[in-house]
């Protein structure tokens, strides 16, 4: 179920479960977990994209060692709000998502997340490499944040 604001999401949660926060790219997909009082995002993983079942299979794992109960996903707004091709894509990934899950779900703009993880990372003078590793991720954790204030 795709809602469109992130405050429902909130009153559809089964007591006690977290929400998972995902950047979905074309390489990889940073994900991100919520407390279960959903206050705060934090970085979880970055897995390397295969095929979606794979894909799919991994998020399950963590679904279950993490008491997920529904998704916040990045969407990547032009920065005058409106779609491009991105955006189709991401969207075709939350309606694949539906398949495999039945959980609530919202899109969270996304525009200017990995730009704000980056300086972030730049500032406390982490190396290209290191930035590369985390980014994804913390991203994420960016998205789901952005959506858990919202909730407030």
């Amino acid at each position: 179920m795709l809602l469109g604001n992130p405050t429902y999401l909130k009153h559809l949660l089964p007591l006690e479960k977290k929400l998972l926060g995902m950047d979905p790219g074309t390489k990889t997909i940073g994900l991100a977990v919520s407390d279960p009082r959903l206050k705060v995002g934090t970085p979880l993983v970055t897995i390397k994209r295969r095929k979606f079942k794979e894909d799919m299979s991994q998020i399950s794992t963590i679904i279950d060692d993490h008491a997920i109960g529904g998704f916040v996903i990045g969407l990547p707004l032009n920065m005058d709000g409106s779609e491009g091709p991105r955006c189709q894509s991401i969207r075709q990934f939350q309606k694949n998502l539906e398949g495999y899950f039945d959980f609530p779900m919202c899109f969270w703009d996304e525009r200017l997340s990995t730009i704000a993880v980056t300086r972030t990372l730049l500032e406390a003078d982490a190396s290209r490499a290191a930035r590369a590793k985390v980014v994804d991720k913390m991203a994420a954790a960016y998205i789901l944040q952005g959506a858990l204030d919202a909730m407030r």
